[in-house]
């Protein structure tokens, strides 16, 4: 098994992650500033295959442009394209339960809950690692998957974290109903582990986590003690 993960941001400031199986290179969602890219990559382009694009939320999407501008393909909803504006060649359509390769990668995208246009998750298959999954800025998941090998997913708040600032008059009523139905929780996350197929997972990663309504020690703690499999907060 081979596969590298790095994190290049994974918050409301914006969301990049770059995936190394052999010498191939895949980056899913483009929230960051591409020169940030370009210098995580070391302004070394030819090994990247791809990147993939949850959904039109800037902290998620706000870099499309400049990737394809340096010739890399972008695949994300065309709704998604769409409402951003991109008109490109290298804007690659998709749709959810259409699976489709690029490079040695093989991914199946699926449909999430979210305040998006027809957001997106992605199980993400290689020989050299297994499979992936990558879930993230969504409330709920109505698919249960099996033989993973790796798990990316938000956990962006804590129920009880999240009650106690909106009773501390720290959050509004409509902010807190917002997080509450587009993003998953602390408790989702463990709802989403005892309902799915663990026993291959290796590592799991923690994304997305809230600046004020989070705890990343809790959550990290939480999620190993459920699974004793190594957790990381990203």
């Amino acid at each position: 098994m081979n596969l590298d993960i790095q994190i290049l941001g994974s918050s409301s400031k914006g969301n990049c992650y770059i995936l190394r199986a052999d010498e191939e290179i895949l980056i899913l969602e483009a929230g960051i500033h591409f020169k940030d890219v370009q210098q995580k990559l070391k302004f070394d382009f030819k090994n990247i295959v791809g990147c993939l694009v949850t959904h039109e939320h800037l902290d998620h999407s706000k870099s499309i442009k400049d990737f394809t501008k340096r010739s890399i393909d972008v695949y994300s909803h065309k709704d998604t394209f769409a409402i951003l504006g991109i008109k490109s060649h290298r804007a690659k359509p998709i749709e959810a339960l259409k699976e489709f390769i690029i490079g040695g990668f093989r991914i199946l995208p699926f449909d999430t809950e979210h305040d998006a246009i027809n957001p997106l998750g992605f199980l993400i298959a290689h020989k050299s690692f297994g499979k992936l999954l990558f879930v993230t800025d969504t409330h709920f998941v109505k698919y249960k998957f099996k033989d993973l090998d790796y798990l990316m997913i938000e956990c962006n708040f804590s129920t009880e974290i999240l009650t106690k600032r909106y009773e501390n008059n720290e959050i509004g009523f409509t902010q807190m109903k917002r997080l509450v139905n587009s993003h998953f929780s602390l408790e989702n996350v463990l709802e989403f582990l005892k309902a799915n197929d663990t026993h291959k997972l290796k590592e799991i990663y923690l994304m997305h986590l809230s600046d004020k309504n989070s705890d990343a020690k809790l959550f990290k703690n939480a999620v190993q003690s459920l699974t004793g499999i190594v957790t990381n907060v990203c």
